[in-house]
């Protein structure tokens, strides 16, 4: 299991004095950069390569509210992957420091050429570390976006 300990920051708080929406996006995008950096794609890779993830779909669940300086483990597995890596869902889930579930996103997405500006398939080393995370109970296998 890829998982990653952060905290709810001040930054991360809103006006009801729990953990923002958009906190948990930004947290789970981190915990998603930190697992392609350690596994042979850090942001300069990215920028040399001219490829890069995008997102088009984000669903938050709440269970349980968490509070300024709660550490949380954050966990990230794969959900649905395309045979050939041009489409992906991953899931991060977020655990409060007594184990209970607070949050799970769950987002989808696909590679982007930056050159092109056009949807594309990852370098083999991409799809590898895709492939090597875990598999949700519910996975599934996805048809490619692009040949």
């Amino acid at each position: 299991m890829y998982e990653k300990t952060l905290i709810a920051g001040w930054g991360d708080m809103d006006f009801n004095s729990h953990m923002r929406n958009t906190a948990y996006l930004d947290k789970s995008a981190d915990v998603r950069m930190l697992f392609f950096a350690e596994n042979g794609f850090p942001m300069a890779q990215f920028l040399a390569r001219r490829i890069g993830p995008v997102i088009m779909k984000d669903e938050v669940e709440y269970f349980k509210e968490v509070g300024l300086l709660e550490p949380l483990r954050v966990t990230l597995s794969v959900a649905a992957l395309a045979d050939n890596g041009s489409r992906f869902v991953i899931r991060n889930e977020f655990f409060r420091a007594d184990g209970t579930l607070a949050a799970r996103v769950t987002s989808a997405g696909g590679w982007l050429d930056l050159s092109r500006r056009k949807l594309a398939q990852p370098p083999k080393e991409l799809l590898a570390a895709l492939r090597a995370l875990p598999e949700t109970e519910d996975f599934q296998v996805l048809p490619p976006l692009v040949a």
